[in-house]
């Protein structure tokens, strides 16, 4: 398995479009970098190698990365990470996607307990997404909604008849079929020229779109993390995800 890692981007909720501001991914929770943290719980369950796509300040953010990867990270660099949007990041890493291996995709801006990595990486299922039914309250949530076991709904806005709701925390794992079409479904929308969509877009796509039972749905609920992306998480990050996870 290989692991695709987004860490372009500015940070612009965090920060504003203060430039001076380190990128998400180099923020320090107990002395390590989110970065670091990545890399160990990465290379403890046993991923082979993890491909960063870098952008802003990307000379920091690969200076870290290969303090604590040397030889198991790998980088892509998406030029235009400040006019368009995660797809373009995510299609960037598309040799990747069409590799051949099974891939774990993640987000750069979650602190969180390596059990988390561990879910994906143990399953018995070869796509699995995550989701936690205790959050999702908040209109920036990412949401992955239920019926009957199957993903049903993706996204930010959400609608139709569901069994039950949660946050998606930014990971999951495919297969490297399933990962050659997420591949398939980015390119369409750069063709399309719909260049500002997240990676959400193209993942619903494929995460709506593959036969019923193909995606296996882990509850993590209980397990501490949070995504980073408001002044408010990082305040709550440092003050209570952090001691949940033992520093």
């Amino acid at each position: 398995m290989k692991a695709i890692m987004l860490a372009a981007g500015v940070g612009s909720r965090l920060y504003g479009n203060d430039g001076d501001k380190p990128p998400k991914s180099l923020l320090e929770f107990g002395g390590k970098t989110l970065m670091r943290r990545h890399i160990e719980a990465l290379k403890k369950f046993g991923v082979k190698e993890l491909m960063v796509v870098v952008g802003f300040r990307k000379d920091e953010v690969m200076a870290e990365a290969e303090a604590h990867g040397d030889g198991f990270v790998s980088f892509v660099e998406n030029p235009d990470f400040s006019t368009t949007g995660t797809t373009v990041s995510l299609w960037r890493a598309r040799e990747v996607l069409n590799g051949g291996d099974a891939v774990l995709f993640m987000d750069a801006d979650v602190l969180y307990h390596q059990e988390l990595i561990g879910r994906l990486v143990k399953s018995e299922h070869e796509n699995c997404i995550i989701f936690d039914h205790g959050a999702a309250h908040c209109l920036e949530a990412v949401k992955l909604c239920v019926r009957d076991g199957h993903p049903v709904a993706f996204g930010k806005g959400i609608e139709g008849e569901f069994d039950r709701t949660g946050e998606w925390p930014g990971f999951l794992s495919l297969s490297a079929a399933v990962a050659g079409r997420l591949a398939s479904a980015c390119q369409a929308y750069i063709d399309n020229n719909k260049l500002l969509e997240p990676m959400e877009s193209p993942l619903r796509d494929v995460l709506l779109g593959e036969p019923q039972g193909t995606f296996w749905i882990e509850d993590i609920t209980g397990l501490p993390w949070i995504e980073i992306d408001f002044q408010e998480d990082l305040v709550r990050a440092r003050d209570y995800i952090l001691p949940l996870i033992g520093g």
